[in-house]
């Protein structure tokens, strides 16, 4: 296999995985080579997503490393072994890599998980909503690459129409008038309809909530086919952050529960979206 230019997210989170699994069985990358008889400058390549590796040679090194986790290895196995391109792909060079690896990501989720304070979340962005965002970056984008990005985000949201998708909003995110009066009523009213499928659960989080502190939980959380491989993905200044270490998703895990315990319910959600609605 040749040497990947630029690994996706979900390439390089198999080599963190199987890194992981050896440093946790105690061996060296040396020892892991002469077992699959390459050199251990292959290995770190296998680590860094730089390229791939098969299902046997997979299977062996986690029999190797004492893994016994069955249902871990057969998930590890399955993102070796799926290699085929998803329809990001037809982005690639034209957005930045941040926008396919999301993508990617939501394509696998066994669920997604959202929290969001001043925005509403992408996938359930309208394109007027989608193309105000886009158009308040600075540097200033050009209409043609506003209108790539709306595209995409709106292909993003076909990863939400069969799987289990909760998503916490503050008030705060739906008060803000990102666009214009008619284009925030229009944004609230698509919530509104898109929260009606059984597999989409809107919660909202009030103003008038007393000793609310966890503003800055905002997060998207993805499931994996195991919780092992569950990731968050937290915006910052310098692009998408991918988090997968054990100790994080467990704190990611508690603090969703805990933005959730505080919300209102969906029915009750509902009405306060349709009031706000109103207002406008």
């Amino acid at each position: 296999m040749g040497l990947r230019r630029e690994p996706t997210a979900r390439q390089l989170r198999l080599g963190v995985e199987l890194r992981r699994l050896r440093e946790a069985a105690g061996l060296k990358g040396r020892e892991a080579a002469e077992l699959l008889g390459v050199s251990s400058v292959q290995i770190n390549q296998i680590e860094s997503g730089l390229t791939g590796v098969s299902e046997a040679r997979l299977r062996r090194l986690a029999t190797h490393y004492m893994c016994t986790d069955e249902e871990l290895i057969s998930a590890l196995a399955a993102m070796a072994t799926q290699r085929t391109h998803g329809w990001w792909a037809e982005y690639q060079w034209q957005l930045p890599k941040p926008f396919l690896d999301l993508a990617e990501l939501e394509h696998h989720a066994a669920f997604l998980r959202e929290v969001q304070f001043l925005f509403v979340p992408g996938s359930l962005q309208t394109e007027d909503y989608a193309r105000a965002v886009f158009a308040y970056r600075v540097p200033v984008l050009p209409p043609e690459d506003i209108e790539l990005r709306v595209r995409h985000r709106m292909q993003r949201q076909t990863a939400v129409t069969d799987i289990p998708y909760e998503v916490v909003i503050h008030e705060a995110a739906l008060r803000i008038m990102v666009g214009d009066r008619a284009a925030s009523r229009a944004q609230l009213t698509h919530i509104l309809e898109r929260s009606e499928a059984e597999h989409v659960t809107v919660r909202v989080i009030p103003f008038h909530l007393e000793g609310f502190a966890g503003a800055a939980s905002a997060m998207a959380y993805a499931g994996g086919p195991v919780p092992k491989l569950d990731t968050v993905v937290r915006d910052s200044p310098h692009g998408a952050a991918f988090i997968d270490s054990e100790a994080q998703l467990s704190a990611f895990r508690t603090l969703f529960h805990n933005v959730k315990a505080v919300s209102l319910d969906p029915a009750h959600s509902r009405t306060f979206i349709h009031t706000l609605a109103k207002e406008l």
